[in-house]
């Protein structure tokens, strides 16, 4: 089976939810329990998500070529996501782009309609890798009623 379809149906099993949600919350009670925060902090090394990336609380270590702005992920949040938008946020980074990012990638005035993040190389990425890095960006979420974005 292509491992882009193995990984689209890995999507939709963990939309429906992970065991031992942090920040996020799925309506789903669908648990996946194989996932591994450290593994994930591993494969989020491993398929270079810190060449853009850095992740709350997390020392990774440098990367040659790294790109700026790092998009910090995690950190406090008033917005309860679901781990669908996580895995959806990997496997098409242009579904959804925050204004705020937009701005702070914009260049002479202009706000980009794409991500600059690459499509990740789906036939490299396993499924486990997938479950592990949604787990550990997860784990980086910290939810607070009086999160001010300002």
């Amino acid at each position: 089976m292509n491992s882009k379809i193995l990984l689209v149906v890995a999507a939709t099993i963990i939309g429906v939810g992970l065991a031992g949600c942090s920040a996020f919350y799925s309506p789903f009670s669908f648990p996946v329990t194989e996932a591994s925060i450290e593994s994930g902090r591993q494969a989020f090394i491993d398929q270079h998500c810190h060449q853009c990336h850095s992740a709350a609380g997390v020392r990774l270590p440098e990367l040659a070529g790294a790109s700026a702005p790092i998009l910090e992920l995690g950190g406090e949040t008033s917005t309860v996501k679901s781990y669908a938008e996580l895995v959806t946020s990997i496997i098409e980074p242009n579904h959804v782009i925050s204004e705020r990012y937009r701005e702070e990638l914009a260049l002479d005035g202009q706000v980009p309609l794409d991500s600059p993040m690459p499509t990740p190389d789906l036939d490299r990425m396993t499924v486990q890798q997938l479950i592990d890095i949604v787990a550990f960006l997860d784990s980086r979420y910290e939810l607070v009623e009086d999160y001010d974005s300002e």
